[in-house]
């Protein structure tokens, strides 16, 4: 079930993370990953294909307030979106000139949702207190980017992780 379908939780933003497909995450890879970061991490559902690699994964943080679904993409929709962004990013130095080199390779992405859990009355209200720690999020999207030996992405600002 996607944290979208759920009203304890309010999407905030995506990231992306490309990479070459030989090296999609494996589910018990993921979670041993997890398991070695601060903070109380919680796979709350997770899909599989291929064996045990990742489909999809909803990581709850309840230190932070916040959770994350992540999902699998690939196929010419990423290969467009890594052409794409190498036409729109002008880098600024040569860590960024290496990081859009990597994406001539990527066809593959995860897709990284940031949710923030709200509680009821919150929700309702609508009010514009923030209570989400965006720790979560950038711990284990650098962590995905290792993993995968990837290339983060913020599309709201085109800033390459």
């Amino acid at each position: 079930m996607s944290l979208f379908e759920n009203h304890e939780y309010r999407w905030r933003e995506t990231y992306f993370v490309l990479f070459e497909q030989s090296k999609r995450p494996t589910l018990a890879a993921f979670k041993k990953m997890l398991s070695k970061l601060p903070g109380h991490f919680q796979v709350s559902a997770a899909s599989v294909e291929d064996g045990d690699h990742i489909e999809s994964v909803t990581v709850v943080a309840p230190e932070d307030n916040a959770a994350l679904d992540i999902s699998y993409v690939e196929g010419e929709e990423v290969v467009e979106q890594a052409n794409e962004l190498q036409d729109q990013i002008k880098p600024a130095d040569d860590q960024e000139r290496q990081k859009l080199r990597q994406l001539n390779r990527a066809n593959a992405r995860l897709d990284v949702m940031h949710f923030e859990h709200v509680s009821t009355f919150e929700a309702e209200e609508d009010e514009d207190d923030e209570l989400l720690d965006p720790s979560a999020l950038l711990v284990i999207l650098d962590h995905l980017v290792d993993m995968t030996h990837g290339v983060g992405i913020d599309p709201q600002s085109g800033t390459l992780l």
